[in-house]
């Protein structure tokens, strides 16, 4: 049973169900301790599977509990923690350094987790659904991520899994654009990247959608400009090539190849400047990466995007992105399209 330290919101939720902003988990020989200070004491004692300790001095109390329980070796994730705090620790204990611990555990998610997301998923794909009637030309990206933002968190109701990006033609050749004063007009492009958080799992959905008569949120989109509908066919060839291919045992790394050697035998494969998807749960970003140099077998359990795009600078953008789950029956579900 691995002894290990954690100081990250989303990693202590995981251990226990509960988590703050100022709090610093602990696990030796199986026993969990939330240390936390006096503001969070009542909420982690109704909620937090753990011996809740309350003090002003978080990491003093950790090497107490450190020294008196003989811990001779405890994990830590030297990414997460300051330089100062990493060397008071490892004067109390022999600190084993593991990179992406937490992410390394949360890679496959439970049946339980899986129905969370796919219920974060459906209400984000609702969401982008209610979004529709709020989309009018003449209003400026910032007006529109507003109206947009309302629908995603049902007005408070909801967390952003992340800033929606909204962006017109231009700004879409951007792929995390940042809203301007720019105005939407007939027939333009729109991108949307957004997602919303269910009991703290996040969601994450892509759509480049043309502003025409009839606004719709399908991956099936028609533009009136023939090199928009030229750039948007190579992307969704892309998007629906690669997870057609996905299977248990693969490596994830042909998934980023297959979409990519679509856009690039179309001769755009200079304008393609990401990876193709990520892992998502807890954390937008988390394992599994979707890269060229994830040579992670797929397995069940797991949750990733698959997003291709085309960024041609000055012009505009396409993205188009879904997430996939791996069932524990090995099917592979396409969750973006609940409704």
């Amino acid at each position: 049973m691995d002894n290990f330290i954690l100081n990250k919101e989303n990693e202590i939720y995981y251990e226990c169900g509960y988590s703050c902003d100022n709090v610093i988990f602990l696990s030796i020989e199986g026993e969990k301790y939330f240390i936390t200070d006096g503001r969070y004491t009542l909420d982690a004692k109704q909620n937090a599977k753990a011996n809740v300790i309350t003090t002003s001095n978080l990491l003093k109390t950790v090497k107490e509990i450190i020294l008196k329980k003989r811990a001779k070796r405890i994990i830590i994730d030297p990414l997460n923690w300051d330089y100062d705090s990493f060397v008071s620790l490892s004067k109390v204990t022999t600190l084993k350094q593991i990179k992406n611990y937490s992410h390394q555990k949360r890679e496959i998610k439970s049946e339980d987790e899986l129905k969370i997301i796919k219920k974060a998923v459906k209400k984000g794909a609702k969401a982008f659904e209610k979004f529709k009637s709020e989309i009018q030309t003449n209003l400026d990206e910032f007006d529109l991520s507003y109206r947009f933002k309302e629908k995603l968190t049902s007005r408070g109701r909801n967390a952003l899994s992340f800033e929606p990006i909204v962006a017109i033609n231009e700004n879409s050749a951007k792929p995390h654009a940042v809203v301007s004063e720019k105005k939407l007009h007939k027939n333009d492009l729109l991108l949307l990247d957004a997602g919303l958080k269910y009991k703290r799992y996040c969601s994450d959905r892509t759509r480049t959608i043309s502003i025409n008569s009839e606004i719709s949120m399908s991956k099936i989109q028609k533009f009136k400009d023939k090199k928009r509908q030229k750039i948007y066919d190579i992307v969704l060839k892309a998007n629906e090539e690669a997870i057609k291919a996905i299977k248990v045992g693969m490596k994830i790394s042909e998934l980023d190849k297959i979409a990519r050697k679509v856009i690039e035998d179309a001769g755009y494969g200079k304008f393609f400047i990401h990876s193709l998807g990520h892992g998502v749960g807890l954390d937008i970003h988390e394992w599994p990466y979707v890269n060229s140099r994830n040579e992670t077998i797929i397995k069940p359990g797991m949750v990733f995007t698959i997003e291709p795009g085309i960024y041609l600078p000055d012009e505009f953008g396409v993205r188009i992105e879904d997430m996939v789950c791996i069932n524990y029956d090995e099917k592979v579900e396409v969750l973006s399209e609940y409704i």
